[in-house]
């Protein structure tokens, strides 16, 4: 009886035993799993996965946890409402860019044979504020058929030691296995600027095998994977950046004829009357940038509604507002300050600010 009971009781024991180990260890699982920094972005980039596929009308393929992260930021260039034909001017910089960027992206074959015509891999966009380097990355994946991955620095930046080259590595991976791509790094000097000596160690990490990553590719004649970069100040990238990105374009500010041709393009589609002169609206406009431009356009589109509004006030209801006029654009013109001159007045009143009681 004695052994049966001491049996009984080391069985007991023994499933005591495992059930307290199998809860530990579910408990050390679902703890840890928790404690993932990616857990969230993993979440949503799996649930997000088909919608992904879905929009760039093929599966994905094989991706592991970082490059789910990475996915979210994918973009179908069918779904990019912006071509060349929507940005007004720019003309010797559109053909450029077609030449040396998009056609290698639609005709590989031609760049197939040899080393000198291989496709670039490195192309940068540089130039004040507001003048169109965003929409021009828009319409190169436009224009040239590839997935845009719109890399986002906050995506890549983890509190866990070696997250952040694993994440950098997803998105070099991630676009060789969608290509034709374009890896597009919007103010790239926040996060590619120069080396120094007070950085932090997990910055300097990410810069490294960014740059490590990136020369990786251009060795392989065969990868349709493209880095474009867009930035307002190209003296703060770092010299090595600057040396993997052998065309560089300068958006500069609009001259006359192509402030004309971005009014044209701006108010295409809508309700203006006939015979604006726009080189005329041009002449008046000296200094503005193409944001500058449509914020104008944007102003003088309330001018027919207001007139609309009054009219309705005063019993004179009309059905529809009147067309957009040259002089509605003229009194926007009068009481607008273009971005420059504006950002030059801030900076003055701020340093007038420590003046003031």
């Amino acid at each position: 009886m004695k052994n049966g009971s001491s049996e009984a009781k080391f069985l007991q024991e023994l499933i005591l035993y495992a059930a307290s180990a199998a809860l530990s260890c579910l408990v050390l699982f679902v703890g840890l799993k928790r404690l993932d920094p990616n857990r969230e972005a993993s979440k949503k980039a799996l649930e997000n996965k088909k919608e992904i596929a879905k929009r760039l009308g093929r599966p994905l393929v094989e991706t592991n946890a970082y490059e789910d992260v990475i996915a979210c930021d994918v973009v179908n260039p069918d779904n990019i409402d912006v071509r060349f034909d929507s940005i007004g001017g720019l003309d010797a910089i559109k053909e450029a860019l077609y030449e040396l960027v998009i056609l290698p992206l639609r005709r590989p074959e031609l760049f197939s044979k040899g080393k000198l015509l291989c496709p670039q891999k490195g192309v940068l966009l540089y130039g004040p504020p507001g003048t169109g380097k965003t929409m021009l990355a828009k319409a190169i994946a436009k224009e040239s058929g590839a997935v845009f991955i719109n890399v986002r620095i906050s995506n890549l930046m983890s509190k866990w030691f070696g997250d952040a080259q694993k994440l950098v590595a997803a998105v070099f991976t991630l676009a060789y296995k969608l290509q034709p791509a374009i890896i597009f790094i919007d103010e790239v000097d926040s996060f590619l600027g120069q080396r120094k000596s007070t950085d932090h160690e997990a910055l300097i990490n990410m810069k490294t095998e960014f740059m490590a990553l990136w020369d990786g590719f251009t060795t392989d004649q065969n990868a349709q994977v493209m880095v474009l970069t867009a930035t307002n100040r190209p003296s703060e990238l770092d010299e090595a950046i600057l040396r993997r990105l052998p065309q560089a374009f300068e958006i500069g500010i609009p001259d006359r004829r192509e402030r004309a041709a971005i009014l044209k393009v701006l108010l295409k589609d809508e309700k203006v009357e006939e015979g604006i002169n726009y080189e005329h609206i041009a002449d008046l406009c000296d200094g503005y940038t193409g944001s500058d431009l449509l914020e104008l356009c944007k102003k003088a589109a309330y001018f027919p509604i207001r007139d609309l509004l009054n009219d309705e006030k005063s019993g004179k209801p009309s059905p529809m507002p009147r067309p957009l006029s040259r002089l509605d654009l003229e009194k926007v013109i009068a009481t607008t300050t273009k971005t420059k001159v504006a950002a030059s007045e801030y900076s003055r009143l701020s340093s007038q600010s420590s003046k003031w009681p």
